[in-house]
């Protein structure tokens, strides 16, 4: 993967006709005929006491270098399970995730996860916390500490280097938890509807920050979440889970010109990517039934 802070970023391949990035080495510049992620066949089963519920079925899905995918899905869908098999915390049942052709069995350094909620060190200041990847890396303080304050101004935190979490907003504290996975520089970034508890204003401000981000550091993405503009907004395919069994009931290439500033939402495109995405949950929506309503996100 290229640095994080690397701004020479190449332009998103063309998609071919089932939405995916046409070959290439991608926005990475990774070589090799491996896409970043592939999961094949992926289901999942949990056991309530003498109940097997079926949270996931046939999930089949492609993410090329560079690529940022959506997800979207009714709740109790399982995107969330799914995104915890491919970042390794849960194991399938059945099928495999691999990255760059090596197969997941368990949390790696290839893959970073930025959770709903940030997780940062509340005793370390936000350089710090920065740092600290590096420092798993056996890199000298001071070094660690000077690719920390890139990484901090990649996100817009410089003038709050030196504060703690407990001093920031709640955006803020989300840039902050970004530079830190950024830091520990995955090949995939996996991200769990990480503005999902902010306020309105600071979401649409973190959401152009992100693209911002995403532009300048080639990063590959898989997003999580439940907002449709926000889907659209940010990504390059948007993919609709059905209900309960997930799977991926369709993939759409977004075919908006990049970068993307928040007025593209106010477009006759955006609506109209919009209308079709909300009669997809809709119609998904009312058929699901899940037997623990907030199990299977």
């Amino acid at each position: 993967m290229r640095s994080a802070i690397d701004t020479e970023g190449a332009p998103v391949p063309a998609a071919t006709p089932d939405g995916r990035p046409a070959g290439g080495p991608g926005r990475t510049g990774r070589t090799g005929a491996c896409p970043a992620l592939e999961i094949r066949g992926l289901t999942k089963q949990f056991r309530r006491g003498a109940q097997v519920v079926q949270a996931l079925a046939d999930v089949d899905l492609t993410v090329q270098d560079g690529e940022f995918l959506t997800i979207l899905g009714p709740s109790g869908c399982g995107k969330s399970t799914l995104l915890h098999i491919v970042g390794g915390f849960e194991s399938a049942t059945t099928g495999e995730v691999l990255v760059h052709g090596r197969p997941v069995t368990k949390p790696g350094r290839d893959r970073g996860m930025v959770f709903q909620q940030a997780t940062l060190f509340p005793w370390k200041s936000v350089l710090d916390n920065v740092a600290w990847s590096y420092r798993v890396d056996k890199i000298g303080k001071r070094e660690a500490r000077e690719r920390a304050r890139a990484l901090v101004a990649l996100v817009g935190l410089e003038e709050f280097a030196d504060a703690y979490p407990g001093e920031l907003s709640g955006g803020m504290r989300q840039r902050a938890a970004l530079a830190r996975t950024l830091a520990l520089e995955p090949e995939v970034l996996l991200m769990d509807e990480p503005f999902g508890a902010l306020d309105a204003q600071t979401r649409e401000v973190m959401q152009e920050e992100l693209n911002r981000i995403w532009q300048a550091s080639g990063i590959t993405v898989v997003f999580i979440t439940h907002d449709i503009y926000e889907a659209i907004f940010l990504g390059d395919r948007v993919a609709v889970m059905s209900a309960r069994p997930g799977r991926i009931a369709e993939c759409v290439p977004i075919e908006l010109e990049r970068p993307r500033s928040g007025e593209v939402k106010k477009s006759a495109a955006v609506q109209e990517y919009h209308n079709r995405f909300w009669d997809a949950l809709r119609h998904e929506g009312l058929g699901s039934a899940p037997a623990d309503p907030g199990s299977f996100a």
